[in-house]
C-alpha cells in the first residue's frame, strides 16, 4: 500500500473548496434539480440489496471529486494487495485474510492451496460438529442430547456471533443459546442458574487463549461443571461438553480440552472480521451449516460486487467516501445506524466494534500525528423504537448526523403484514422527513417550535428479505467500507494496540486489588483513591 497523506492530494483540495459550495444548496434544492436523482443516485445490486444515496448533500461533481479522492490514494491497488495475501497489517506483519474465508475457489485470488485446504478442514469439521450435535448423536456424559450451547468469549470472539444468531433468530433451530462475555459474574450467574451440565456444551472461543475475561469466564464454568456433574471427571465427560476456537492449541489442551475438539483459527484473522471462520461455530449450531455456508457465499457475493465493479458502481467504495465528505469537509462526528428490524437489534453495535476498533486511529501509515478526522462514533438503535427517543435531535438538534436506514421489504413474519408495513413506512417516512423537513408547510415567524428545517443526510439500504445469504453480503460490504476509510485516510485498519494497553494496565491492577498489605503510593492519586475506596469494602 502506497501511504499518502490524503489532504495533499488534488481532490481534497478541489472537495474543501465544493463543500463551501454545497454549504449553500440543500438537499430539496438537489431533488428539485434533478428530476432523475434517484436514477443517478443509487445502486440496485442484483435486486437483492438497493443503495439509496440520493438523500445526501451530494452532487455529481460531490462524487467525481470523492472518485478522484479514491483514485490518488490508490485504493484500487489495496483492494488487490489485500484479496491477494499481501501482508497489508504492517504493524503486525500478517496478511488480512478475511475475504478467504468465504472463497470455494482455490486457484481465485490468494492461490495458495495450503491456506484453502486449511480452511476447508475447518470447515469440514464445523459442519462435522454441527451435524452431531443439531441431529441429537453428539450426546452428553449421561446420554442425553444437547439443549444448550454456551459461547464463551468476548470481542470480534462474541459480538459478531451474537449479532449474526440474533439477526436470524428466524431459522434458529430448537438449541438454546447463550452468551457469556462480560468478565462481571452476574452474566454467569444469569446462565448457569437456567442451564445443566449434562444438557450443554461449552464453546470457549478465544484466539489467544488467554483474553482475561474469557479465560476466567472459562475456568468459572469449568469449576461450576465439575461442581455439578456428581462424578469424577475424566477426560472422555469434559470432551463431551467443552469445545474451544483458539489460535493456540497448546493452551486450549493445558485447559483440559481434547485436540479433537479444537478448532483452528488463523493468526491471520482479526477478531472483528473472525465470524466467517471457526469463531462462526456457534452460528452453524444455530441455524445449520447449510445456511451458515449461504451466509458466507452472500458475502463472497459481496467481494465478486467489491473487487470487480468499477469505482463509481461500487457500493463499499461510494459509502466510504460518502463517510468521509460528512466528518472532514462538514466536521460531523458521528454516523448513526438505525435498523428497521428487531432481529437485527445488535447490528449497530456489532458495526460500531468494527467501525471504531479497525479506524479510530490518529497515526498514520507513515508514523505521523494525524491532524483530519478518521473514524466516526458509531451508533444507532432498531426502529420505530428510536423514532420515540434520539430523533427528536436528529430532527431539530444542532448536531448534523449521516444516517444509514436499513430494512428488508419482505417481511419476517407474513401473518403480521399490517406490522411491517407499518414498519416500512416509518422507514421512508423518517429518511423524507430528514431529508426535507417541513419548512414548506409552516411558517417559520409563526410556528417556529415546530418547524424541521430537513437538511439532514442518510443513507437507505433496502434488502429484498433477510436471510443468511443477503446478511452475509451486508455484513461484508460493511467490511469493506471500512477497509476503504482506512486507505484513504492512511491508516492501519487491522490492529487495535489501543485495546492492548488496558489489557496491560488492568494485570497490575489486578495484583494492587489483591494485596493484603496494601498502602497508597502517590501514583495517579486517582487511581490509588478509587483502589482504596475499593478495599475499604473488601
Amino acid at each position: 500500500m502506497k501511504n499518502i497523506n490524503p489532504t495533499k492530494t488534488f481532490a481534497w483540495k478541489k472537495l474543501q473548496n465544493h463543500a463551501k459550495e454545497m454549504k449553500k444548496i440543500t438537499i430539496y434544492d438537489l431533488f428539485k434539480i434533478d428530476n432523475n436523482r434517484f436514477k443517478n443516485f443509487s445502486i440496485n445490486f442484483e435486486n437483492t440489496i438497493l443503495f439509496d444515496y440520493s438523500k445526501n448533500i451530494i452532487n455529481k461533481k460531490t462524487i467525481f471529486y470523492l472518485l478522484n479522492l479514491a483514485k490518488e490514494t490508490n485504493c484500487i491497488d489495496a483492494i488487490h494487495e489485500m484479496f491477494y495475501g499481501k501482508k497489508i497489517n504492517i504493524t503486525e506483519n500478517k496478511a488480512v485474510l478475511h475475504t478467504a474465508l468465504r472463497n470455494n475457489n482455490i486457484d481465485f485470488f490468494l492461490r495458495n492451496h495450503q491456506i484453502y485446504n486449511d480452511i476447508n478442514k475447518i470447515l469440514k469439521k464445523i459442519k462435522n460438529i454441527s451435524d452431531e450435535i443439531i441431529s441429537g448423536k453428539w450426546k452428553g456424559y449421561t446420554n442425553k442430547k444437547i439443549k444448550n450451547i454456551i459461547n464463551i468469549g468476548i470481542g470480534g470472539s462474541h459480538l459478531g456471533p451474537l449479532m449474526i444468531t440474533k439477526s436470524l433468530k428466524n431459522y434458529q433451530n430448537k438449541l438454546n443459546l447463550f452468551f457469556l462475555s462480560n468478565i462481571d459474574a452476574t452474566q454467569l450467574i444469569n446462565i448457569i442458574n437456567k442451564i445443566k451440565p449434562e444438557e450443554s456444551i461449552f464453546i470457549i472461543a478465544s484466539k489467544t487463549f488467554n483474553t482475561l475475561e474469557t479465560i476466567t469466564n472459562a475456568l468459572s464454568i469449568k469449576k461450576w461443571f465439575m461442581k455439578n456433574i456428581n462424578i469424577n471427571i475424566n477426560k472422555n465427560i469434559f470432551s463431551k461438553h467443552f469445545i474451544a476456537v483458539t489460535n493456540n492449541i497448546n493452551a486450549a489442551v493445558k485447559f483440559g480440552i481434547n485436540e479433537n475438539n479444537i478448532l483452528p483459527l488463523l493468526s491471520e484473522i482479526g477478531g472483528r472480521f473472525s465470524l466467517w471462520s471457526s469463531i462462526g461455530l456457534i452460528i452453524s449450531l444455530s441455524i445449520g451449516f447449510d445456511n451458515f455456508y449461504q451466509l458466507l457465499q452472500g458475502a463472497h457475493k459481496m467481494d465478486n460486487h467489491f473487487f470487480y465493479s468499477p469505482i463509481d458502481k461500487n457500493i463499499p467504495i461510494i459509502m466510504a467516501l460518502i463517510s468521509i465528505w460528512y466528518s472532514n469537509f462538514w466536521n460531523t462526528e458521528t454516523e448513526a445506524i438505525i435498523v428497521y428490524n428487531n432481529n437485527m437489534c445488535f447490528l449497530p453495535l456489532y458495526l460500531q466494534q468494527l467501525n471504531m476498533e479497525s479506524n479510530g486511529k490518529s497515526i498514520d501509515r507513515n508514523g505521523q500525528k494525524i491532524k483530519y478526522q478518521t473514524s466516526s462514533i458509531i451508533w444507532g438503535d432498531v426502529g420505530t423504537n428510536g423514532q420515540h427517543s434520539f430523533f427528536q435531535m436528529l430532527h431539530q438538534g444542532t448536531k448534523l448526523i449521516p444516517c444509514d436506514f436499513i430494512s428488508s421489504a419482505i417481511p419476517n413474519y407474513n401473518n403480521y403484514k399490517n406490522h411491517h408495513v407499518q414498519l416500512i413506512a416509518n422507514y421512508i417516512a423518517q429518511t423524507k422527513a430528514l431529508a426535507f423537513g417541513n419548512i414548506k408547510e409552516y411558517n417559520c415567524q409563526k410556528n417556529i417550535y415546530y418547524s424541521c428545517y430537513g437538511n439532514k443526510p442518510s443513507n437507505s439500504i433496502f434488502l429484498k428479505k433477510i436471510n443468511p445469504y443477503n446478511l452475509g453480503m451486508l455484513i461484508s460490504y460493511y467490511e469493506h467500507k471500512i477497509f476503504i476509510q482506512g486507505i484513504i485516510l492512511n491508516i492501519f485498519s487491522f490492529d487495535q494496540w489501543g485495546v492492548e494497553l488496558g489489557k496491560k494496565i488492568t494485570h497490575s491492577v489486578i495484583k494492587k486489588l489483591n494485596e493484603n498489605n496494601y498502602k497508597i503510593n502517590g501514583n495517579d492519586p486517582s487511581s490509588e483513591g478509587l483502589i482504596d475506596f475499593y478495599k475499604c469494602f473488601n
